[in-house]
């Protein structure tokens, strides 16, 4: 039987072999084209013209400045020898850029609480208390920032016991009914869902088996953003990569996904538990 984590619900039929097997041949594919890694040779923090930045060197070609959500850390890394006056300088040419991206990143976190606050407000829960508490790039945004003063502070976007369980409570309510709604409307349904805390992405599959991964964060967000990773992912069990025949799929069942993937991607992610 098909599950949530633990809790049941009705039984899935299984994919056809020749879309597993076909799925099978585009993940080997997509395995062997992958860019071999460089490891991180050395690791240094630095104030560059008012900024904290972290140095990472590594045996590459290329420099690349990163601001990195959800606290707007600057990052770069660097090849092993390039001068720390190199990389000064190329902090400094991109001196507002990263002042622009790490107020973006703020508007991401402000955009984030006041969602969790709608969601508690209109399913008449009990607001998140946060006093006690990555995929993709920042994007611009136009909308004014947020003014919220329990935003100040890192332990604001961390998970603690009380999140977990309100997340998952929210999921395991809602996801049954969407499943059913959403497998007929894409014509593939799972066999199993699992809920976990992410960092790089708001969901995941492996088409091989119909296995469906979701962030439990999507508990604590408004609900369409939970409908769109759902029929994301389930269109991957029709096509595993996000080529053209993925964007129709995705398109003839829910034509705002752009969007909403958007705005979802605009959001902030929370940090993993302190642990003790």
């Amino acid at each position: 039987m098909a599950t949530i984590n633990a809790m049941p619900f009705h039984s899935f039929p299984q994919i056809p072999a020749n879309s597993l097997a076909s799925a099978r041949r585009t993940s080997r594919r997509r395995r062997s084209a992958s860019p071999v890694s460089h490891s991180v040779v050395s690791r240094e923090t630095k104030q560059i013209d008012g900024l904290q930045v972290t140095i990472l060197r590594k045996h590459n070609r290329n420099m690349y400045v990163r601001v990195k959500p959800p606290y707007g850390l600057v990052e770069i890394t660097a090849p092993v020898r390039v001068s720390m006056k190199e990389i000064e300088q190329c902090v400094r040419e991109r001196h507002d850029w990263i002042l622009q991206a790490q107020q973006q990143i703020a508007q991401a976190r402000s955009r984030t609480l006041q969602g969790y606050e709608r969601q508690n407000a209109t399913e008449g829960a009990t607001a998140i208390n946060t006093d006690d508490t990555k995929l993709q790039n920042t994007e611009t945004d136009d909308t004014e920032p947020s003014h919220v003063p329990a935003l100040k502070t890192p332990e604001d976007f961390r998970w603690n016991e009380t999140l977990m369980a309100q997340a998952r409570q929210q999921l395991e309510q809602k996801l049954p009914a969407l499943v059913e709604q959403w497998s007929a409307a894409v014509g593939r349904k799972p066999t199993s869902i699992t809920l976990r805390t992410m960092t790089s992405r708001w969901g995941s599959c492996t088409p091989r088996t119909g296995r469906i991964r979701l962030n439990l964060q999507l508990g604590l967000m408004e609900p369409q953003f939970l409908e769109y990773v759902l029929v994301h992912e389930l269109v991957h069990l029709w096509e595993s990569g996000h080529g053209a025949g993925f964007q129709r799929r995705m398109s003839a069942v829910l034509p705002n996904w752009r969007q909403l993937r958007r705005e979802l991607n605009r959001r902030a992610v929370l940090e993993p538990a302190r642990k003790n």
